[in-house]
């Protein structure tokens, strides 16, 4: 269930949810961290004191003390050193009264000095006029511990020493209290409170850090979530509903044109995706049109061998019967070459798709289609091919795909010798230009271009064709044309200057 909510969440809300957990997790253990180390530290601070509590009433035992008001007084001040550490020290009798405290006797560890002998003298010689003041002391600090003491003397603690914690506005205090026991018979309790604000302080530092680094984890996640969202979530969506407005040939056009125009890998996914596009689109546009043009050139022969054959039905006239055949056997050849060449043009735009380029020597390919050539139309018609270059050691080397170069070398001598005469020649030359750029022309004696724009030549199913045209498809020239582009080369028709015949040359990029 959990994989399943998150599959559902954007790119957005997954990172925000992921960083949540993550968030709520580190929060967890932090909370179970603060809640070790103050027992932790606390421990620390109580385990002095409960090793001096330990201490003092073995040293009571050991000196066979009696534990009583005065006696206790009198060991306070020899024993003083055992408390030098602490903050307050208090011995209770069985009953919750104040024996001795270390704040009355002015024992403070920081006030130990020559004083003591005057509090010693004080204390013998101003015993009656310190009496009120004491008692009135003993019933305030019998009153602050006494809920204490009992609560300790019926718990199931009696017996060890326990800790507890007192905390003001100000002031953070620790106290250990313990049971003593004299001759195995309980006599009264000795009580340690110290100041721990160096506890609290530790706490309250480590509970600042976490909350301050708290908010900075989650404005660093906010910001960071801002710009993941502007500069890439929103981009990639732009891209989504691109797609899917293409898919669903939606009108609406989103405008990638920024995408395209970023330097990282976002704008060369948007420029891929969009030359993608419009060359899928292209190619939509080209098939569309290409099955109206040869449904528009199938029409014409087809018109002709229906008239023909209801006309070949009513004749009785053999030579008449004879020119019909000759048509009806025409226009099938007509139909047949149209259907035979567009279905190969299919097939090589799809081998065009998976084949890959490579270096090629483009007067090998040349020597051989001529050679082909003129085993056939030498002998049937008398045309002669010739292939002319400057220096036979010279190389010609291009990029490309070998049989689609010589898929362009062929259609342009087919089409070169269907608009030559018998015994003619043509002329195939390579050339390499001076920026690199290596040049191809097929120049032949025919009867030239009647065209003043001869890119128009090199459209699918061009009209202009001579009288034995039903032996070609009109597909030629837009063939060369398109592979041509694939290679990044250029086509270009012309007639030749002052003399009889056309020119087209092919211009191939340079080698890099």
């Amino acid at each position: 269930m959990f994989s399943s909510i998150i599959k559902n969440l954007s790119i957005l809300k997954k990172f925000l949810f992921i960083n949540l957990l993550i968030f709520i997790f580190i929060g967890t253990l932090t909370i179970i961290y603060l809640n070790y180390v103050q027992p932790n530290l606390i421990k620390k601070k109580t385990s002095l004191q409960i090793e001096v509590i330990n201490n003092t009433i073995n040293n009571l035992n050991r000196l066979n003390i009696e534990f009583e008001k005065n006696e206790v007084k009198k060991f306070l001040l020899s024993t003083r050193f055992l408390f030098q550490n602490l903050d307050r020290v208090i011995f209770f009798n069985k009953s919750f009264e104040i024996l001795a405290d270390t704040d009355t006797l002015d024992l403070d560890p920081r006030s130990f000095s020559s004083r003591i002998e005057i509090v010693e003298f004080d204390l013998q010689n101003n015993q009656d006029k310190e009496k009120s003041t004491d008692e009135l002391i003993n019933s305030e600090k019998k009153s602050e511990f006494e809920e204490t003491l009992q609560e300790y003397s019926i718990s199931d603690d009696y017996g060890k020493p326990v800790t507890f914690t007192n905390e003001t506005y100000n002031k953070f205090k620790l106290s250990t209290i313990k049971n003593v026991l004299i001759d195995d018979e309980n006599v009264g309790y000795i009580l340690i409170s110290q100041n721990a604000n160096d506890v609290k302080t530790a706490i309250n530092e480590r509970k600042t850090f976490v909350i301050r680094t708290a908010i900075l984890i989650a404005v660093v996640i906010f910001i960071f979530s801002l710009v993941l969202n502007r500069y890439f979530l929103k981009p990639i969506k732009n891209l989504v509903n691109y797609t899917e407005n293409i898919k669903e040939k939606s009108k609406k056009r989103i405008d990638i044109k920024s995408l395209i125009k970023r330097n990282d890998e976002l704008g060369t996914l948007s420029l891929s995706l969009d030359e993608m596009t419009n060359e899928l689109q292209k190619r939509v546009n080209t098939a569309e049109n290409f099955s109206t043009d040869l449904v528009h050139e199938i029409r014409n022969p087809l018109a002709s061998l229906k008239s023909a054959s209801e006309i070949l039905e009513v004749t009785n006239d053999n030579i008449e019967k004879e020119k019909l055949t000759k048509i009806l056997t025409h226009d099938v050849e007509r139909i047949e070459r149209l259907i035979t060449d567009y279905s190969q043009m299919l097939k090589d735009e799809v081998a065009i798709t998976k084949e890959s380029m490579k270096t090629l020597d483009l007067k090998k390919i040349a020597d051989s289609v001529v050679d082909d050539f003129n085993a056939i139309y030498n002998t049937k018609r008398g045309i002669n091919i010739d292939l002319q270059f400057k220096n036979s050691g010279e190389k010609f080397n291009i990029k490309g795909i070998e049989n689609r170069i010589e898929q362009v070398l062929a259609n342009l001598l087919e089409n070169s010798i269907s608009f030559s005469s018998d015994n003619q020649n043509i002329v195939v030359k390579l050339l390499q230009k001076k920026d690199g750029k290596i040049s191809l022309s097929v120049i032949d004696e025919g009867i030239g271009f009647k065209e003043k724009n001869t890119d128009k030549i090199f459209k699918r199913f061009y009209s202009n064709r001579p009288d034995k045209f039903g032996e070609h498809s009109g597909l030629g020239l837009n063939i060369v044309k398109n592979l041509v582009d694939l290679h990044g080369g250029q086509v270009i028709a012309s007639n030749n200057v002052n003399k009889k015949g056309a020119k087209v040359e092919i211009i191939f990029p340079k080698l890099n």
